[in-house]
């Protein structure tokens, strides 16, 4: 079997023969619908839950779990790359819809929701499995670029530090939400995170002697 990038699928709309749109369409739809019951599955129970538990949440069977996912890395892996484009494509639409520095603040905020909320799959991903091979670099290609536009946007405003690059903050605020022994509520996390965001802000100036 050749291998392909986590979580990709042959389109629906690759093949030529227009018999076949329907069929490629509810195939899409079923492998959609299991990323997304995989994704509130893992984040519930676990990346070890039982495959009826997201089959039936997804509303399929356990079969075409298993044709568009053999192994359960694939599945890991395609849910882990959901997250990562969803986390993407949040930044333009914050911009667009807030002040930059609110935009900055709110997207931290959900990325420190997909880091620090996806119960064993970041150890999952550290398992060595060749499903996961280039997942890393993906998550910086797609994380990175949209997390500079943010930092740049706020800096520009005056109110936010220019020292201090993208890479440099998706790993800090990683680095701060991973588990803290007798400290299980995510909110922890967001605590720390926000403390962190707090020090991103350009210093106050005293004010000049009168």
């Amino acid at each position: 079997m050749s291998e392909r990038a986590p979580g990709s699928a042959e389109s629906p709309a690759s093949s030529a023969n227009p018999g076949d749109r329907r069929p490629r369409a509810d195939a899409r739809r079923n492998l959609d619908a299991l990323i997304q019951a995989a994704r509130t599955v893992f984040a519930r129970s676990g990346v070890d839950a039982p495959a009826k538990e997201i089959t039936d949440l997804a509303g399929v069977g356990v079969g075409t779990l298993y044709r568009h996912f053999p192994r359960r890395a694939a599945l890991v892996a395609a849910v882990l790359q959901h997250e990562i484009d969803a986390c993407a494509d949040a930044g333009p639409a914050l911009s667009a819809a807030h002040e930059p520095v609110l935009a900055l603040a709110r997207w931290m905020d959900r990325y420190t929701a997909f880091v620090g909320t996806k119960r064993g799959l970041a150890g999952a991903l550290h398992s060595g499995d060749p499903a996961f091979e280039g997942l890393h670099a993906y998550f910086l290609q797609r994380l990175e670029p949209t997390l500079a536009e943010l930092l740049d946007a706020a800096a520009a405003t005056g109110e936010v530090r220019d020292d201090i690059g993208a890479r440099d903050v998706l790993h800090a605020i990683a680095l701060l939400s991973r588990p803290v022994p007798g400290e299980d509520d995510p909110a922890y996390s967001r605590r720390l995170v926000s403390v962190f965001v707090d020090g991103l802000r350009t210093p106050s100036r005293p004010a000049p002697p009168a």
